[in-house]
């Protein structure tokens, strides 16, 4: 797989701590422990760049890393199961719902969803956020390796069998896995036509 320069650039506790907004984003968030770290990793070829632990919870930041000099790519706190105070799973979602709402360089959310498991009420409510709002996002299935093809085919099946339910159309989904590299050309591909296409919107914006 082909390495995409990459590199860790800051973390902020809110959105006012983020960089200036000349770049377009792209967030990547998801339940505790679904495998941001090692997508991100994947993706960007850069082995060890998102740190990765068993433990949930281990992001509480906003962790920017610039991709090829010309995006971000925004590691953004968990949210689910992570074992921590009311308190602070309040500070994670407000600290999440403020920075997708009104972070004008973001172009795209990508929600991740791990594929061994059945539909999840929190990743369900997220996305329900998500719509009510109208923020683009799109799906991103993980772990696949860790379980059979037909497996997979089946529990990403009844997780749009369940968002048909209250979706007319249904967001772009991808199906991955950070120890194959499934799924890392189509995402990349993805993130360079919104580059192409609403990239220079921001730069023009911000001069």
């Amino acid at each position: 797989m082909s390495t995409q320069p990459a590199s860790y650039v800051m973390s902020a506790n809110d959105r006012n701590g983020c960089p200036h907004e000349r770049y377009p984003e792209y967030s990547f968030v998801g339940r505790s422990n679904v495998g941001k770290s090692s997508l991100i990793n994947m993706l960007t070829g850069v082995k060890g760049l998102a740190r990765t632990s068993a433990t949930p919870g281990k992001t509480r930041l906003l962790n920017y890393y610039m991709v090829e000099d010309s995006w971000y790519l925004v590691d953004v706190p968990g949210y689910g199961f992570a074992k921590i105070s009311k308190t602070e799973r309040e500070r994670w979602e407000h600290l999440i719902h403020d920075y997708i709402l009104h972070r004008q360089s973001l172009l795209y959310t990508f929600v991740l969803i791990d594929s061994r498991l059945e539909p999840q009420k929190s990743d369900l409510a997220f996305i329900t956020w998500m719509g009510q709002h109208v923020l683009p996002f799109c799906l991103v299935f993980t772990k696949t390796d860790k379980i059979s093809h037909n497996k997979v085919h089946s529990n990403v099946a009844a997780f749009r069998k369940e968002l048909e339910k209250d979706w007319e159309e249904l967001p772009p989904m991808f199906i991955t896995s950070s120890l194959s590299g499934k799924g890392k050309a189509e995402i990349l591909e993805f993130i360079k036509k919104c580059n192409q296409e609403f990239g220079p919107l921001i730069s023009e914006a911000r001069q």
